[in-house]
């Protein structure tokens, strides 16, 4: 059996926005509560929803960012977790994240995000509530990159 583990959800952005090239995704397994109540990475999205579609800055340059829920995103050491990825940019994955007081500062670093060419950016120059909850910067994925099998082919 397959299981579809995302789910797009709302796509934040200003009413001009043709294309969506950024991605927010929460792990909305976080916190899941036994009884059936929202836990906290459901709760962080909803709220991460909420802010970034009233944000001020949502109209003129800023950038459409689609928010995705996922079962599972493995930072269950660390929860609530929750990944900016885009085409091109380096992906970071953030950990620790309080639903509540952590919600603005997503938001910050969502603008920073969009404004970076490359995603690439130091820890000092983030959030400061984010500093200490970053997991990890993943390397853009560079177009027509040889397979390892293809290096060793041409290295003969």
């Amino acid at each position: 059996m397959t299981r579809d583990l995302t789910h797009t959800s709302d796509v934040v952005s200003p009413p001009a926005a043709q294309a969506c090239p950024h991605r927010i995704a929460v792990c909305t397994t976080c916190g899941r509560r036994a009884d059936g109540s929202p836990g906290a990475g459901a709760r962080l999205l909803e709220h991460l929803r909420d802010a970034m579609a009233s944000d001020p800055r949502r109209t003129g340059s800023f950038v459409a960012f689609t928010l995705v829920d996922v079962a599972c995103m493995a930072g269950c050491a660390r929860p609530c977790t929750v990944a900016f990825q885009a085409e091109g940019k380096a992906s970071y994955l953030f950990g620790d994240i309080d639903p509540e007081a952590d919600v603005a500062a997503l938001v910050a670093f969502a603008v920073q995000y969009a404004g970076l060419a490359d995603g690439w950016c130091s820890a000092s120059s983030r959030p400061p509530a984010l500093v200490n909850k970053t997991l990890a910067r993943l390397p853009a994925l560079a177009p027509n990159i040889p397979s390892s099998r293809s290096l060793k082919e041409k290295a003969r």
